[in-house]
């Protein structure tokens, strides 16, 4: 069976999908505070070679893992309700890329799967 990552349509899939996704995140006024200072360029590269090991493609995922790479975020308030809404513009993104809904629920179930290291506990 082929992975996530091969379901969706491969590396042009999840460049285009991150590109759509942080439009969706900058202009949501729940979260895009937390991207304040942020060099989106980096920020893409990272959340694109996270997402690619995530969904079974290449590893090639080198920066921190989850609880460290969100700890200061959580010290700043980031609560469920903004996992909510990165889940919600994710899975708004997908279905704008024209990802089947099945694809789309695997996706956030992966994205529901680190939440609590993401928020600490």
């Amino acid at each position: 069976m082929s992975t996530l990552y091969e379901q969706i349509g491969g590396r042009d899939a999840v460049n285009a999908a991150v590109d759509v996704f942080y439009g969706h995140v900058l202009a949501d006024d729940r979260i895009s505070r937390f991207f304040d200072g942020v060099d989106m360029n980096k920020q893409k590269n990272k959340q694109r070679a996270f997402l690619t090991m995530a969904f079974g493609g290449p590893n090639n995922y080198s920066g921190k893992d989850m609880r460290e790479g969100h700890a200061h975020l959580v010290e700043q308030g980031l609560d469920d309700s903004h996992v909510d809404a990165v889940a919600e513009n994710l899975a708004k993104t997908s279905a704008e890329l024209g990802v089947a809904e099945e694809l789309i629920n695997q996706v956030l179930e992966i994205a529901n799967s680190v939440r609590d290291d993401v928020l600490s506990r």
